[in-house]
């Protein structure tokens, strides 16, 4: 069952899928029909689930469940995955490597791989002030306040030196 991202609650799951490239304007439309359709039919073992999703930067699909209102099963993640691996086949991009990290240059969106990641923060052309995009949040609200965030409040202040 969809419903407006801005109507799930804070504690909402997340899940987000960054493209290896920006999405066109016909790209976003075609998503959003899709996720439109994929989240009135998600279920949990015949039990409707109550999702959402939203489109960041032309990059970033992020997909959310209110567990509130039905948990998730393995199941219903599974059939998400494939949602998300048949997105990739009819737009032909990458949505699913978790190797690829993403960060700000101004306003500008760039996606590097991690050893690229690692060798510029040890050129110094990242700084703990980067803003990163901390892919692993969990929740709506950790969406919203933790994941565009300056590289020292994140995962990826390991590399920094």
């Amino acid at each position: 069952m969809f419903t407006a991202y801005n109507n799930l609650p804070n504690n909402s799951r997340v899940w987000i899928y960054q493209s290896d490239r920006e999405f066109s304007q016909n790209e976003v439309d075609f998503i959003t029909e899709k996720a439109i359709e994929f989240i009135n039919n998600w279920t949990r073992h015949g039990d409707d689930l109550k999702g959402s999703f939203t489109i960041k930067y032309h990059q970033f699909l992020v997909l959310a469940v209110d567990e509130n209102f039905n948990n998730i099963s393995g199941c219903s993640i599974d059939a998400s995955v494939r949602f998300i691996k048949q997105l990739e086949t009819l737009l032909k991009v990458d949505l699913m490597n978790k190797m690829n990290i993403t960060f700000k240059h101004g306003e500008h969106i760039n996606m590097v791989k991690l050893a690229d990641f690692q060798q510029f923060a040890k050129d110094n052309k990242i700084t703990d002030e980067t803003i990163v995009f901390n892919n692993l949040v969990t929740t709506k609200e950790d969406f919203e306040n933790n994941w565009e965030i300056p590289a020292k409040q994140s995962w990826h202040q390991r590399f920094l030196i």
